[in-house]
């Protein structure tokens, strides 16, 4: 029993660091990756727990602007088992303060199309706010990635 406690000590104390070192940065990019990961799971509610309910949302395939938690459901409604796809890959991050953190980058959508997986290379600018000690996107800017000519 007394090995156990001090196994349970030492690594509650091994864990410790890496929460305190953890900023607006890292925070602010785990939303990122986890609006990622929801929209891959083609589940719209999951999606829009990472917005906050004033958020807009300028779409990669909307001519309008999404403003609003209801706004924001309807623009990723038609994700629901689509099987649509997203993976993030070179992003910057830019810190404004501890309460504000803007991130951009390339992200890949794969759609599906009548049953084919379409590519849909894609870029992100979001700013990501901290509000009662929470994280989620306040707004978010996507549109087609134009690739280079080769």
């Amino acid at each position: 029993m007394r090995k156990f406690a001090r196994f349970l000590i030492v690594t509650l104390l091994v864990q410790i660091p890496i929460t305190a070192i953890a900023g607006p940065a890292e925070d602010a990019n785990a939303v990122v990756d986890r609006g990622s990961a929801a929209y891959s799971t083609n589940d719209t509610e999951l999606v829009v727990q990472n917005y906050w309910p004033d958020a807009i949302v300028l779409g990669t395939v909307s001519p309008v602007m999404s403003e609003g938690t209801e706004a924001i459901r309807t623009y990723f409604s038609p994700l629901n088992g689509s099987g649509n796809k997203n993976a993030i890959g070179e992003r910057r991050t830019i810190v404004l303060d501890d309460n504000a953190v803007v991130v951009t980058g390339f992200y890949l959508f794969t759609r599906m199309v009548d049953g084919k997986p379409v590519p849909g290379p894609s870029r992100f600018t979001m700013l990501l706010t901290k509000r009662n000690g929470e994280w989620r996107i306040a707004h978010h800017h996507s549109s087609p990635h134009v690739q280079p000519k080769n």
